[in-house]
């Protein structure tokens, strides 16, 4: 559940705008003869998982643009298992018949995921939130606050991980009524998946931005560290501060641009254990080195609230965060300086 994040060249202030201008480097080929080849800054962006998807690469033309290609592809297939929104994916199948048999290699390690956050964040982060977004997208927002309380109540029984069976043939849920979204997990999942398929080009420098969950591969042309910067959720129009980063991913959630009611008091990040919107926080932002994990952390930690959240955050080895709570308050994980010039 990324948010949109600004990233600029750390010299030329233009969105979306990564690394250098267009830089040639002329690299010897491993050949007999003077031949050369050109490495250019070569980018495309496309419409998936409800945002836009853009994939820059540095790197000759051919390989680049076969590359990129191939990554779109991959995360193209991620959602074809993933997303709920396609009847014939395997997450509906299992919403619809309350059992998969036989699933993929992706959906069982997305699904196997997605319990150890539950577990690690205390049931904060929970797939299995579903029919409560189904209940506040289908006009709870209206109703009056007894009918609203009445409402929840009943559906927070068909809520809990723990309450999906696992095994390498199997995934089923336990009670009938429940239903699973993969949207806090399966971006950051593709994301890395691309990745993946991006480095086995032989592409050691590149940047795939999922509207706001990224991962930085090494450096940019000049070896300097990519920059991104985070957005004031009271002024898009303005940044509250610039990471530097490389070979990191980074996430942020934030419940400002998503809303269920005119009035903008209900968004998107449901707090599982009460039904209602999470409302400790307004952004939060995670830096690892896996956008799956930072995918599900941004989410959890922004469930959890400040103290708790960021308690979680300095638990775990290698993972930094930038929460912004409901009163404006700033807190920073204690090695996130790292990543700020």
């Amino acid at each position: 559940m990324g948010v949109y994040v600004k990233i600029f060249n750390s010299n030329i202030r233009t969105p979306i705008i990564i690394g250098v201008f267009l830089v040639f480097i002329l690299l010897l080929l491993p050949s007999g003869s003077c031949k050369f080849r050109t490495i250019a800054r070569i980018e495309e962006t496309r419409e998936l998982m409800g945002t836009y998807v853009s994939i820059t690469v540095f790197s000759d033309e051919e390989t680049g643009t076969e590359a990129i290609d191939a990554a779109f592809e991959r995360m193209e297939e991620i959602v074809d298992i993933a997303s709920i929104y396609d009847e014939d994916s395997e997450a509906s199948i299992l919403n619809k018949n309350g059992y998969l048999e036989n699933p993929s290699p992706e959906f069982l390690e997305l699904i196997n995921d997605s319990i150890d956050y539950y577990n690690i964040s205390g049931g904060c982060f929970d797939i299995t939130v579903q029919p409560l977004l189904d209940l506040w997208s289908g006009g709870l927002w209206q109703e009056s606050e007894e009918v609203q309380a009445e409402k929840i109540s009943e559906v927070l029984d068909f809520i809990g991980s723990d309450m999906i069976e696992v095994n390498e043939s199997r995934i089923e849920f336990i009670t009938d009524g429940m239903s699973i979204t993969l949207n806090a997990i399966a971006k950051g999942y593709a994301v890395d998946e691309a990745i993946k398929v991006i480095r086995d080009y032989g592409i050691r420098q590149a940047l795939v931005n999922a509207g706001g969950d990224l991962y930085t591969m090494g450096t940019k042309t000049g070896g300097e560290k990519w920059v991104v910067e985070l957005e004031d959720p009271d002024d898009t129009e303005n940044t509250i501060t610039a990471f530097t980063v490389a070979d990191r991913a980074v996430t942020t959630s934030g419940g400002y641009h998503r809303y269920y009611d005119l009035e903008k008091e209900v968004h998107h990040i449901i707090d599982p254990r009460t039904g209602y919107s999470a409302n400790s926080c307004i952004s939060v932002t995670i830096i690892t080195d896996s956008c799956m994990e930072a995918d599900a952390l941004a989410t959890s930690v922004f469930v959890m609230g400040p103290v708790d959240g960021m308690a979680l955050v300095e638990s775990r080895e290698d993972i930094e965060a930038l929460i912004i709570d409901s009163d404006r308050k700033i807190s920073k994980s204690s090695g996130l300086l790292e990543y700020i010039d």
